[in-house]
């Protein structure tokens, strides 16, 4: 085999695709997707290519020795994310030691930090694609003699790492093909807060607001919000649900865009797309508060739209305004009372311990989060990412804790790795617990939940998503 795409070993339900990498409170497992775009493009270059997804399967770092000394590849992609860094390189070596295969890293860690990986790696990686990196493998692969001469990548030479020319943000998604989800069991991929089993779908990249904390924009794909077609969007709709017929049974589709909702008219023509050619699916899409808007939320109804997932982050005006959220108090109620008037359900996300916070900060985002009749919520500790604002914030006012790279995880779990004054970073996962227990023990939450089952496929969900929560909890209080 040519290339092997991997999505490698690291530790148990270890999620490298979520916004904080780490093996979840929900234990939310989702498929590789920028990797299957990656492989997509390979294929279109008449490249043999696999790709494989480890976690998925629940394979081990043997089993990657095991499948490189067999395939013997020529050239190996990994994927690198800021806790699992020195895993993914020692996975590197790997495959190194049992086929001499060329090594390309990817991903948002290796991405903010390419010389650093580089030297860490000590010549198990050869190159690193620095940002969107779909058709940065592909010419890597067909350039590798000649590094020098390929867009947006670092490599080594004579010893010292080299950057080549920035490579531009894809501007038009439509040229890209569709993810080669045909390598990989959909029905393996699970998450409590989706309806199952579920299949990504990226309609756009980038973000065209600036929360400080935010990886993926500031790290992967820019701040301009690129967007693909409806009618090619719809399209991989329908060539995905010919791959995973059961998503129309009961499943979904969700839209991964940071912001699905902030182009009112491209969501419009995706919807009316999806009502025009009679699908009849279910979706649900990440949005803002300060995007609501009553016709557009009635038409995503009518279209399928069963759930909209929202970074409302915090219930102190203050923090939104020091986290660049760029929204208010008010658009949050807003977005609540449309959103519930059209029928939707609501996912609140909340974020806690960004710079300013304090324990009555905390307090209020709770309480927040209590008053805004949401279906589900997460809360997250804040973690500083490499390449992210706030990461270097708390680096340049010497917050960071943490001594290497692999404390950003504790046990699987996400890390705290930020003290501040008064709020030691402990507090921070306390409260994080706190705000989850406040919320999903309330026995009328709890009838809600029990009254709300659908079907026999919605209660598995459901009491999956619980026992992967309890879990988390009980380790916890062994911990």
């Amino acid at each position: 085999m040519d290339v092997l795409i991997i999505n490698e070993p690291f530790v148990k339900d270890f999620c490298r695709t979520q916004r904080w990498a780490a093996r979840t409170r929900g234990r939310v497992l989702r498929a590789p997707d920028w990797l299957a775009y990656a492989t997509a493009v390979l294929e279109e270059a008449d490249i043999p290519v696999k790709l494989f997804d480890f976690p998925a399967e629940g394979w081990d770092k043997a089993k990657l020795r095991e499948i490189i000394r067999r395939q013997k590849p020529r050239f190996v992609v990994l994927d690198s994310t800021t806790p699992s860094i020195y895993s993914d390189i020692d996975c590197a070596r790997i495959c190194k030691e049992e086929s001499g295969a060329f090594v390309i890293m990817a991903g948002p860690h290796a991405s903010a930090l390419p010389e650093e990986t580089l030297a860490e790696a000590e010549g198990a990686v050869d190159v690193v694609c620095v940002g969107e990196y779909d058709y940065t493998v592909r010419d890597v692969i067909q350039n590798h003699s000649a590094p020098e001469n390929v867009p947006g990548i670092v490599f080594l030479k004579d010893g010292a790492p080299v950057r080549t020319a920035k490579r531009p943000f894809i501007e038009n998604l439509d040229v890209l093909p569709f993810p080669a989800w045909h390598h990989l069991d959909l029905m393996k991929y699970f998450d409590g807060g989706k309806l199952y089993p579920y299949i990504d779908v990226i309609a756009g990249r980038g973000c065209p607001n600036i929360c400080i904390f935010c990886l993926w924009p500031q790290v992967m794909h820019g701040m301009s919000y690129r967007l693909r077609t409806p009618q090619n969007v719809v399209d991989e709709l329908e060539y995905d649900i010919k791959l995973c017929p059961r998503v129309l049974k009961g499943g979904e589709f969700f839209f991964e865009d940071d912001t699905f909702t902030v182009n009112k008219s491209r969501a419009v023509g995706i919807c009316e797309e999806i009502l025009k050619r009679g699908l009849k699916i279910t979706f649900s899409v990440n949005a803002r508060t300060d995007s609501a808007d009553e016709e557009l939320f009635k038409l995503m109804k009518r279209a399928g739209c069963r759930e909209l997932l929202v970074g409302f982050e915090s219930g102190n005006q203050a923090m939104l305004d020091r986290m660049n959220k760029n929204a208010t108090l008010e658009d949050a109620r807003r977005f609540m009372r449309l959103a519930t008037a059209a029928g939707l359900d609501v996912h609140g996300c909340f974020v806690l311990g960004l710079p300013g916070e304090t324990r009555e900060t905390i307090e209020e985002t709770i309480k927040f989060a209590l008053e805004m009749n949401l279906h589900t919520v997460q809360f997250s500790g804040a973690v500083p990412f490499p390449g992210t604002q706030y990461y270097n914030y708390c680096k340049r006012e010497g917050l960071l804790t943490a001594a290497s790279w692999a404390d950003w995880l504790s046990e699987g779990e996400q890390a705290q790795v930020v003290d501040y004054p008064g709020l030691a970073r402990g507090e921070i996962d306390r409260y994080v617990d706190r705000g989850l227990k406040k919320f999903y023990l309330r026995p009328t939450y709890m009838l809600r939940f029990l009254f709300q089952t659908k079907s026999k496929k919605d209660l598995y969900r459901k009491l999956r998503g619980a026992k992967n929560f309890f879990s988390y909890l009980l380790s916890k209080r062994k911990g």
